[in-house]
């Protein structure tokens, strides 16, 4: 932005003035900074006074202390910036002399006798203004930075004035009982009235030069403590006040000595006071500047002065500004009000006016003649406020707007420029473009470092609703997502300053090419105008320092995507420094850059920089840098790189002895390999076959490139492949194939002396290339290298696209997986020895190499390989050779031990250690608990390392593992895994094995000595180094063995309701003692549970003993079983599959209340404990098994309102008995209303009632019962006498609930279910019963079903 005049593109805010605080005189004045209005934006105005800064000490005046800390707490206010979008109450504060003098507002134009003195106020005119004869933009320039410099340094908006009020000294009278002197006081009283007079006429003066312009004028009295106190201080105000003439409102502050915070607070008030006044006075200008630009339209002539200014010459008149001209000063100058005043969008609407009109005035050359000083002048002004649009926009966050504004800004004046002969053929188009980049750049970069925030372009995620609709269109989901699924135009979105800065830099560069193609071309004085200027610009420089910014932005500021382009910026620089001259530091940017580069695979971008950097490396006189640069752009294609490479070899020597070695790691290799072995896998001591591809792309060539070997490792333990360049003509190659057989591939610890073995002309060898199809043998080998490798020679120079196939065989005595480790091409001439690593599989970035493996040469024939890894070979041991077989029945039955017999037989040449591991699948169900036992270990789910010894060849062993499984029958699977180990030894000292003689056959055979035969190694003579060898190989075999049920327990569970002891009578049994009846009063009752066992499995069993097991609980306790009175000659026979035998038993039921009101399963008293055996083939038996089946889970049927009838069963005749009926209301929370009716029937005249002649009842016959309450009941007792011997009907009985009867249409009621408990019998399903019936635990399967329970006549039986 310095080029610029900064009064142009500061932020304006209301200038305050403040005078009186002029630091107090020190022993030794230090010159403080200037203070704020006093920068480079604005000179110190006129009798501004001297700046010191000193700090207060604690012997100082406490006034003196004010002033200083009210300096600096004013010069920390708000300073001149470009970047300013604060709009609080701020000032921009100067302080001044208290005698500063303000510029003239208007000039009298010269004396002329003829004229009138309205006509000679009329035409005075501001100093600056263009009709002012002395002005510096007379008579047709526009705005002059002067004008604004006039605003915000020279003229406030408010002046605040520091004045110390006068204090008198205090005196003391000289005893506390004298009275005050009334002199005295009368003279202090005058002193101070004359002192105040004194400081209001110096208000009063300053009042009026303040007042001619309208400047607000603040006093700010300072005074001590003890003056605020003095009662008299408001009338000494008062009074200074109406003397001065000062306004009411926000004029007069009184200031006395505080601590700092409350100093701060102070300046904050004054100037919220003030703002007000200040916004005021900016205002008041707007409307005169408005004022005479209404006047201007309508008439342009009021505006023309009455004399005619002449040329400097004395000719022809000087031409005034035109009415556009002042169009656009009357508009600028309101825009720089508004912006005063922080009313931004006022600011902004008057800036775009002035802009069109400049616009207007650029368009004709007649009004702004190009290359003219008005024409710079408007120029200036119209960058200045396009910079100033721009920074509106950014302040309101409308990106978009302001990049499009600079965008046409720049494309309207490029059009503009082209029309003045200032085309992109000229620097000067150039320099302008690449200020308006920068200029822009600057401001985002401040913006940045404040308040701005760049908009982000990262697209949205699509909405999921969106995605997931299979009918949404991709137009659609756009809309959905704003239409960023598209993209933006680069050009349309506001991006980091970097951007621009770059932008610059470039623009720059075409402004030096530009002035390098004119300054060949201009001679004397055709030169263009400005090119003597340009010639002293140091265009590298400028380029340097906008590439380095941008650079700097780019990390600071760009994505991660953006990375590259910051390497590209590097780029520049590095060539920038290249043109400068400094090689050294283009080099060392060239380095870095093209680590990424190489890294990143950017090979087109990569090499244009190779080549520079090689440039600057030859000017250096760097040798190795530049052999290395040939070598990497050898690889890349270039193609001078390997004529250049061979001169440099050539002609010069190396800077030390030793072989370069050039690292091609991330750098494109000179030669595309590749690996590929015939099979994926082979066995210890099996050849493996594989083939090895050397080429070149379609596009580069390797004729000349001094390559004179090629070293092929292929790991530790095996002989590298060494080829040797050969010049001779390659005849045998077809279609740019060429085939080298090299033979086997030996190991180390065969030596130089096996080379009859690895020859391609080995008899052998040939057989199994032959076999593969390999038909052709295009290489020689000879020798072998200073490494042991095997050396073959061949011509090691490839044309365009040619392959070299070396084919070969290796092996291996040891696990490994094979391949090649390294290829290492070495480059020589001269004393030069440069080495270039390969990897095993490595192409150019236009290469496609693919796996195919040679089987014939000629014709030319490849087959495909279609499997993953190609280019290496695993080696296994041959695996043990074991036989395992299982033994066991057919099915398992639960609760049995179930014998497994394992053996496992070693069939293999060698002696193994065997180990076995089983492991118990879970089942799939639940309700199961299995587990296996193998000797003494117990798993549930794996038994591991079960050793069965060292088996001999031949040798068998067996392992019986027992499986118990109880539960749910299904399917148990066990996973038998048979581990072998075959341990060796291997001596390591290989030295010793040829010192004795031996061969490698003998050796190797020697090398495996059983680990069982080493007693005598202990006393071996010679200290040789073994270590162990261990082959471990591991053989899975899967047993599913079915499970099932040996016995099949069903349950069939009845109840009955029991009535309490007392109306019982002798209806119990005689053989039920106190203890085995129920021992409740209520919800008393009895289950009978009769199991049926089942044989249910596929074989006969033999039943040992069948029993009981009583586990009476709470609410449950068994009585009576039959099993308890049968012997042991129940089971003498054995039972065939589907025999079966049974038991009853009977259980006593008392729940309590909350039981019977939940539901809840009373858990059953007991189990079947059961002992068995399966009967085996022959007539034998097996172990003893014992099962065990639980008693089922009870639930009595829930009752609601319910009616129990107890009568005898048997009765005499003409002998009284009772008959009882106990109603019981067992619904959860419902009373009942219950009424009791005996069936109607003649009354006898006794009053006795007799039904059907058998019976003569006594008792109620129809009557209400009290209101049973929720677990309430209420017995009715009859007394009956029999009349008839034999059976006899009972009376009937009706029981109704009344409180149905409402919502019911009968009007008796509902009637209410009356059971015989003498025969009651019921299910747990039965009507009356509210629950439902669960499933039932393990082994109860229950028949009964939802039937209603069976009511036969009540009746009984009459004895005589």
């Amino acid at each position: 932005m310095n080029s610029y005049p900064p009064e142009l593109l500061v932020q304006l805010a209301p200038v305050m003035f403040v005078a009186g605080l002029d630091p107090p005189p020190t022993p030794v004045d230090t010159p403080s900074p200037p203070p704020v209005a006093q920068t480079s934006t604005s000179p110190p105005p006129p009798g501004a006074p001297p700046t010191h800064r000193s700090t207060p000490s604690r012997s100082q005046d406490p006034f003196a202390s004010l002033i200083l800390r009210l300096r600096e707490s004013l010069d920390a206010q708000r300073k001149p910036s470009v970047w300013a979008p604060d709009a609080s109450k701020t000032f921009q504060i100067i302080l001044v002399d208290r005698n500063v003098d303000f510029p003239p507002r208007k000039l009298a134009p010269p004396d002329d006798p003829h004229q009138s003195p309205y006509a000679a106020a009329t035409a005075a005119h501001s100093p600056l203004s263009p009709l002012t004869p002395s002005s510096p933009l007379h008579p047709d320039g526009l705005i002059a930075p002067i004008w604004i410099r006039k605003h915000t340094a020279l003229v406030p908006s408010v002046f605040v004035l520091f004045l110390k009020m006068y204090e008198a000294p205090s005196t003391s009278p000289r005893s506390p009982l004298e009275p005050p002197d009334a002199d005295r006081e009368r003279e202090r009283a005058d002193e101070e009235r004359r002192r105040d007079l004194e400081l209001a006429a110096e208000i009063a003066a300053r009042k009026r030069s303040t007042g001619e312009r309208n400047i607000k004028l603040t006093v700010v009295l300072i005074a001590s403590r003890k003056m605020l106190d003095d009662p008299a201080l408001d009338a000494r105000l008062t009074f200074v006040r109406r003397q001065s003439g000062l306004d009411s409102r926000a004029a007069l502050f009184v200031l006395s000595p505080v601590a700092p915070s409350e100093l701060a607070e102070f300046v904050r008030s004054l100037q919220d006071a003030l703002y007000e006044p200040a916004v005021e006075y900016y205002t008041a200008h707007s409307k005169r500047v408005r004022r005479k630009r209404n006047r201007h339209a309508q008439s342009f002539s009021s505006f023309a002065p009455s004399y005619t200014p002449l040329s400097p010459l004395g000719g022809a008149p000087a031409r005034p500004l035109r009415p556009e001209g002042w169009t656009v000063r009357y508009e600028y100058k309101m825009a720089c009000f508004a912006e005063f005043r922080r009313e931004d969008e006022v600011a902004l609407k008057h800036y775009q006016d002035a802009y069109a009109s400049l616009l207007i005035m650029f368009g004709s050359t007649a009004i702004l003649p190009p290359r003219t000083k008005r024409w710079a002048e408007a120029k200036v002004l119209a960058d200045a406020i396009n910079i100033k649009i721009v920074k509106l926009y950014l302040y309101n966050n409308e990106h978009a707007l302001a990049l499009s504004r600079h965008s046409g800004h720049m494309r309207r004046f490029s059009d503009f420029s082209r029309g003045w002969g200032i085309g992109e053929e000229t620097f000067e188009f150039w320099s302008w473009l690449a200020r308006q980049h920068r200029v822009l750049a600057e401001l985002l970069e401040r913006g940045l470092a404040s308040t701005l925030i760049l908009p982000s372009f990262s697209p949205e995620p699509r909405l999921p609703s969106a995605v997931g609709s299979p009918g949404t269109t991709t137009l659609e989901l756009e809309g959905l997502t704003g239409g960023r699924a598209a993209g933006v135009n680069p050009s349309h979105a506001l991006q980091h300053p970097g951007h621009y800065y770059y932008m610059a830099a470039r623009c720059t560069e075409a402004r030096r090419e530009r002035f390098l193609a004119s300054e060949g071309t201009s001679q004397g004085a055709s030169a263009a105008p400005g090119l003597t200027n340009e010639r002293k610009v140091d265009h590298l420089t400028i380029i340097l320092e906008l590439y380095t910014k941008a650079y700097e932005l780019f990390k600071r500021y760009g994505a991660q995507s953006q990375g590259r382009l910051t390497l590209w910026i590097a780029g520049r620089i590095a060539m920038t420094y290249e043109q400068a001259g400094d090689t050294e530091r283009a080099c060392q940017f060239f380095s870095r850059i093209a680590k990424t580069y190489r890294r990143e695979r950017w090979h087109d971008v990569l090499l244009p920089l190779l080549v520079r950097w090689h440039a600057c490396a030859q000017k250096l006189g760097d040798t190795e840098v530049a052999v290395r640069l040939l070598v990497e752009m050898a690889g890349q294609g270039a193609e001078t790189a390997q004529e250049e490479l061979v001169s440099i070899l050539q002609g010069s020597e190396p800077p030390s002895t030793e072989s370069i070695l050039i690292d091609q790691e991330d750098c494109e290799p000179l030669l595309d390999t590749n690996v590929v072995f015939w099979t994926p896998e082979v066995r210890v001591g099996e050849e493996a076959s594989f083939q090895i591809t050397l080429s070149t792309p379609e596009h580069i060539m390797l004729d000349k490139m001094p390559i004179q070997q090629i070293k092929i490792s292929l790991g530790e333990g095996h002989k590298p492949i060494v080829l040797k360049h050969k010049d001779e003509a390659v005849d045998g190659s077809e279609q740019g194939v060429r085939l080298v057989k090299v033979g086997r591939v030996r190991l180390v610890k065969e030596g130089n002396d096996g080379g009859e073995e690895s020859g391609s002309s080995s008899d052998e060898g040939d057989e199994d290339e032959e076999d593969e199809g390999v038909d052709e043998d295009d290489g020689e080998e000879d020798g072998s290298d200073d490494s042991g490798g095997d050396i073959t020679e061949t011509s090691l120079r490839w044309k365009a696209g040619e392959k070299l196939v070396l084919a070969g065989k290796i092996s291996s005595d040891v696990p490994a997986t094979l391949q090649v480790q390294s290829i290492e091409v070495t480059l020589q001439e001269g004393k030069w020895t440069i080495i270039v690593p390969h990897a095993s599989f490595a192409s150019h970035g236009h290469s496609v190499v693919t796996p195919r493996w040679l089987t014939s040469s000629k014709p030319l024939r490849f087959l495909p390989i279609g499997r993953e890894h190609w280019s290496s070979v695993v080696v296994h041991h041959r695996p043990h050779q074991l036989a395992l077989a299982f033994e066991h029945h057919e099915q398992a039955l639960l609760d049995e031990d179930y014998p497994i017999v394992i053996s496992v037989t070693n069939t293999d040449s060698r002696t193994l250690d065997v180990a076995i591991d089983a492991l118990l699948q879970p089942t799939a169900f639940d309700g199961t608990d299995n587990y296996i036992v193998v000797d003494e270990q117990r798993s549930a789910s794996l038994i591991k390392g079960v050793r069965l010894g060292t088996l001999a060849p031949g040798v068998s062993t067996q392992k019986t593992l027992h499986l118990f499984s109880t539960g749910a029958p299904g399917e148990r699977v066990i996973d038998v895994s048979v581990q072998s180990t075959h341990r060796t030894k291997r001596m390591r000292d290989e030295t010793a094995r040829h010192k004795s003689g031996e061969t490698p056959d003998t050796a190797s055979e020697s090398a495996e000595i059983d680990t069982g035969t080493q007693e005598g190694a202990e006393n071996s003579t010679e200290e040789t180094e073994e270590e162990e060898n261990v082959e471990a190989n591991e053989m899975l075999e899967t047993l599913v063995v079915p499970a099932l049920e040996a016995l099949r327990v069903i349950y069939d569970v009845g109840y009955r309701r029991m009535m309490p002891r007392a109306l019982l009578g002798g209806i119990l049994d005689a053989s039920v003692g106190p203890e085995d009846a129920p021992w409740g009063e209520h919800d008393a009752g009895e289950a009978l549970v009769h199991a049926t066992v089942q044989c249910a499995g596929p074989v006969g069993l033999k039943v040992d003993s069948a029993k009981l097991v009583r586990e009476d609980g709470i609410s449950a306790r068994i009585l009576d079983a039959f099993l308890d009175e049968a012997g042991e000659e129940m089971f003498e026979d054995e039972y065939l599959p589907g025999d079966e035998f049974g038991d009853s038993c009977r259980i006593s039921l008392v729940p309590d209340e909350e039981e019977m009101s939940s539901g809840e399963y009373i858990p059953g008293p007991g189990y079947y404990e059961i002992t068995w055996r399966r009967v085996l083939q022959g007539g034998n038996y097996g172990p003893p098994s014992t099962s065990l089946f639980a008693l089922p889970t009870l639930q009595p049927p829930r009752d609601g309102l319910i009616g129990l009838l107890s009568v005898p069963s048997t009765a005499k005749l003409h002998v009284p008995t009772h008959m009882h009926l106990t109603i019981r209301n067992r619904h959860p929370s419902r009373t009942a209303t219950v009424t009791v009716q005996l069936e109607s029937d003649p009354q006898q005249q006794d009053g006795s009632t007799s039904l059907g002649g058998g019976i003569l009842v006594a008792g109620l016959r129809t009557g209400r019962v009290p209101v049973l309450l929720p677990g309430m009941e209420y017995t009715l007792s009859w007394r009956i006498i029999p009349l008839e011997c034999g059976s006899v009907r009972v009376p009937g009985v009706k029981v109704f609930d009344m409180r149905s009867a409402a919502a019911d249409t009968g009007a008796n009621g509902e009637e209410v279910e009356i059971v015989d408990v003498r025969t009651e019998w019921r299910g747990e399903n039965a009507e009356e019963s509210a629950g439902t019936v669960q499933p039932l635990p393990l082994k109860s399967t229950p028949r009964q079903g939802g039937e209603k329970a069976v009511r036969p006549p009540q009746c009984i039986l009459v004895l005589p």
